[in-house]
């Protein structure tokens, strides 16, 4: 999608009520969560990935430093509206690029069980047994990015 540009931003960039209301709107009010009912203290220490059309957020994910080679990424959302278009790849691909560059090697997350495929077409394999994370069925998947 050519009218998407990718970018980051922090907690302290203007987007971020954008992304803050994405994530409530895809991830926690469809299972009758709320954010305004978490920590999210950890988001401070992210570098946050948005896809924007204009001004307009319309995907979000969030990168966690476990370790010097280790990247946890979460909180992927994408409108519900512009699913489907490449989007959440496209966030997922610039991220990949940009942490290999800063000497990452690997990426775990936590995938909700019913898109796993959409990980796994994207070379992200399940590590884990199912668990239960925000009242649903998550698996651990993880990726390689470097040949060792």
């Amino acid at each position: 999608m050519s009218n998407i540009s990718i970018s980051t931003i922090t907690v302290n960039d203007a987007p971020y009520g954008q992304v803050w209301q994405l994530r409530e709107d895809v991830l926690r009010k469809p299972l009758g969560l709320s954010l305004k009912n978490e920590d999210l203290s950890m988001d401070a220490e992210d570098v946050i990935y948005i896809a924007c059309e204009g001004d307009r957020v319309v995907g979000c994910l969030m990168l966690h430093s476990i370790s010097d080679t280790v990247m946890k990424f979460r909180q992927m959302a994408v409108e519900t509206a512009m699913q489907g278009k490449g989007i959440g790849r496209m966030l997922m691909t610039a991220a990949e690029e940009d942490i290999k560059t800063k000497g990452y090697t690997t990426v775990i997350l936590h995938a909700r069980q019913h898109v796993c495929g959409f990980y796994e077409a994207l070379d992200y394999f399940i590590t884990s047994s199912a668990f239960t994370e925000v009242g649903i069925p998550h698996v651990i998947m993880k990726k390689m990015l470097v040949e060792l």
